[in-house]
């Protein structure tokens, strides 16, 4: 079917789209776009790759696995779907001089054409990677089939028999290296009998001997001096390995010498620009594992790398070795590139708050050199403003928000008993913070003082990350309070809120936290732990000091919060192909106020909603269980909760550019595990809460800029725990335009 965007616009322009049909109507107009001629641009002698499959007599054999080897992919899918980039390529008309066209191409797919030769390709292809598993005797075929100018390939693979390792045998030409290879190599082995024969564990044991000679003053090895010979003769699916390991030759015309024993002599630091380095000689050496005198490591010389690469002072370091001559000693030059120590940034935010529009901006003063040695020094100011609606009795209808934060971070440890080689091995950071928070509301004037002493650590690339809160101190202050507001809700009998109460009260909190954190390409795994006011309990119960009318410790006469904080958060990542991916996601944090408190404090209480949750609602807009919000003005007290659970799914894909999609579908609530009377149904209970799990679903847009991701989500209410009637219980059977929540964020969801 030809058709051009201008006709395509003037029948989109004629569709009435009903509320109950929203869904619908977009799948129809998608499917369209989709179903235009996608032979269009096809020459008469060629044809469309339509799709590509492989097959095996071989069930046991993953034949997804051999994916990755084609040489030839037909056009991409959008949700693994549909060809809506091909479609909108073929809604282009060929006339290229015409703006709307070349736009059309560029947001859309070019056709992907069949080609011979690039099938064959990738037939061997997959010959050589099963090869490389094991499968020696394997092959591979193709068919085509071809019908309206589209060809349909389909390879058969036959992966035959798999051969295994039947003896293993090293053999080592340089005797010099035996004692250490029997110390630290041979007990940790990789190839031994009865193991499936594959080219990727041959390609490791290589690079695992090679490393542990490097490791251990072997400056001039490499694994190229590690060979194999595999032996089939006779033998029906076994195979014999022997790993020779060949003495040192410095060219193919040299004579082999034994492999020489490198110590490292002297370090120089030297500046990238000649000038003078701006940082202390005791904290280059600090964070340099090269050690004169002990033999040459290139573990050692990675982490100081890394170790010299986490000081912001720092640009970028090259480190190379000079040989002595005639003797078996290295001088290291350590060549260091600075920063400019000073920066200022200025970052402007939109916002919007359960329908508040505002705006806010950040300056932000940088210096990453403060006392030489690397310290980094910041201070940010920031300030917001936003138009509060719908608010009757109050003098002032605006929010204003004023923030200052100093950071001072040092990057090391600074606490006692820590022995150097550790400080030197692991990434450390320690900082010191102070901010003061003004809040001016309608309703009320809060401020907010925070003091904490932080540590940071990592074991290296690719390993986990700890943040330790030793001290964190909030201080929570409520100077002022709307008399309407206190008359309607704080002071009046009839209507005495607890939670609310409680949180419009100066209160101290004095925590500590332990932060673990871990990801790679796939998994990322966040927890935390928190334990707040059992140091001021314990020593206010060792004093017998005096209690309150509410039966509470205080400090300077202000009550402090008592409680302990979980939470875990896990995402896996599940690659489709090239262009689809699918996220799922899982969230669980509980938090229980004890000892000197009853109810949590509003900053560690948890809410549901918003950009980073289900969806499908504003931010704290959901929960606690089945409560219903019914005061706007202090439903964002009582919307939070004691426990909560969120669990998403999103099917990314990419568009073009960088524009990438994604459909999603999220699931969760918030709960409180006290019974409290302000929040009926708000309890966690065993038997009642998985019938109130809300669920919500959605388009998102992400456009990517590298740097960061900017985020607009579209959501939906598909299930709603709190509901009076049927039709309010399942949203989804009666979708309604404005009923749309629309979330701006910047970064990924999770």
């Amino acid at each position: 079917m030809n058709i051009n965007l201008v006709l395509l616009v003037k029948m989109l322009s004629k569709v009435k789209i009903k509320s109950a049909s929203i869904t619908l109507g977009m799948i129809a107009i998608l499917a369209f776009i989709s179903s235009c001629s996608s032979t269009k641009f096809i020459a008469d002698d060629d044809c469309l790759l339509k799709s590509c499959t492989i097959s095996s007599d071989e069930k046991s054999f993953n034949v997804k696995s051999l994916e990755p080897y084609y040489a030839q992919r037909p056009n991409s899918k959008w949700f693994s779907l549909i060809k809506l980039p091909l479609g909108i390529y073929s809604l282009s008309g060929r006339d290229s001089t015409k703006w709307i066209n070349r736009t059309l191409r560029r947001i859309g797919e070019s056709p992907v054409v069949f080609d011979s030769l690039k099938t064959k390709n990738s037939c061997d292809n997959m010959v050589s990677a099963m090869k490389s598993m094991g499968y020696l005797q394997a092959d591979a075929s193709y068919n085509v089939a071809k019908k309206n100018k589209k060809a349909t390939v389909r390879y058969t693979i036959n992966p035959n028999v798999l051969y295994y390792v039947d003896s293993v045998k090293y053999v080592i030409e340089d005797e010099t290296l035996l004692p250490l290879l029997e110390e630290k190599a041979f007990k940790g082995k990789l190839l031994k009998r009865g193991i499936p024969f594959s080219t990727s564990t041959l390609d490791a044991e290589r690079k695992r001997i090679a490393q542990i000679l490097l490791n251990n003053g072997y400056y001039k090895f490499n694994k190229d001096f590690i060979h194999y010979v595999v032996d089939t003769i006779g033998k029906s699916n076994r195979v014999d390995v022997e790993l020779h390991l060949i003495k040192y030759r410095s060219s193919n015309n040299s004579p082999e010498t034994p492999h020489k024993k490198y110590i490292i002599n002297n370090i120089y630091f030297r500046s990238g620009d000649g000038k003078k380095l701006p940082l202390r000689k005791r904290v280059l050496y600090n964070n340099t594992v090269i050690a004169p005198d002990a033999l040459f490591c290139s573990e050692d010389v990675q982490n100081t790398y890394n170790n010299l690469a986490r000081l912001l002072a720092v640009r970028y370091t090259n480190i190379h070795f000079e040989e002595l001559p005639d003797t078996n000693l290295l001088d290291c030059n350590v060549q260091i590139s600075t920063r400019k120590p000073n920066s200022i940034s200025f970052q402007p935010e939109g916002t919007n708050t359960a329908g508040d529009f505002g705006a806010a901006a950040s300056l932000t003063y940088t210096n990453n050199n403060l006392f030489r040695g690397s310290e980094t020094f910041s201070v940010q100011l920031r300030g917001a403003y936003e138009a509060i609606k719908g608010l009757e009795g109050y003098q002032n209808e605006n929010y204003v928000e004023y923030n200052i934060e100093t950071k001072l971070a040092f990057p090391r440890i600074i606490a006692p008993f820590l022995s150097e080689r550790f400080r030197k091995k692991n990434r450390m950071k320690s900082e010191l913070l102070f901010s003061y928070n003004m809040q001016n509301r309608p309703e009320f004037h809060r401020r907010v003082l925070t003091a904490a002493w932080r540590y940071h650590w990592s074991m290296g690339r690719k390993k986990p990350s700890y943040r330790f809160d030793f001290l964190d101190i909030n201080y929570v202050h409520m100077p002022w309070i709307s008399a309407t507001f206190k008359k309607e809700y704080l002071d009046d009998a009839s209507n005495r809120n607890a939670i609310l109460r409680y949180n419009y009260e100066d209160i101290f909190i004095l925590r500590t936290g332990l932060n673990y954190s871990f990801s790679d390409s796939k998994n990322a795994l966040r927890s935390n732990v928190e334990i707040g006011g059992n140091l001021l309990y314990g020593i206010s119960n060792l004093f017998k000091a005096r209690r309150n009318a509410q039966n509470q410790y205080t400090l300077f006469k202000i009550a402090y919060a008592q409680y302990v904080k979980g939470d875990i958060d896990y995402t896996r990542l599940v690659k489709i192909d090239t262009k689809n991916t699918l996220a799922l996601h899982f969230g669980l944090g509980i938090a229980y106020p004890y000892g000197n408190s009853t109810i949590l404090p509003f900053e560690k209480r948890y809410f549901s909603g918003g950009a980073n949750s289900v969806r499908g609602w504003n931010v704290r807009a959901l929960g606690p269980g089945k409560f219903m919000g019914k005061d706007g003005r202090i439903d964002f007290i009582n919307q939070t909760g004691d426990m909560k659970l969120d669990m998403n799914m999103e099917l990314r894909t990419f568009l073009f550019w960088k524009f990438n999609c994604a459909f999603f579908v999220d699931a969760g609530n918030i709960w409180t595990l006290k019974n409290y009377k302000d929040q009926p149904g708000g309890q966690f209970k065993f038997n009642e809460f998985y019938k109130q799990i809300a669920v919500g679903y959605g388009l998102g847009l992400r456009l990517n800029l590298d740097y960061f991701i900017m985020r607009v989500d579209f959501g939906m209410k598909a299930v709603d725990p709190a509901y009076d009637t049927n039709k309010q219980h399942f949203p989804i059977t009666n979708p309604r335009l404005k009923d749309m929540t629309l979330h701006f964020a910047v970064g990924m969801p999770f």
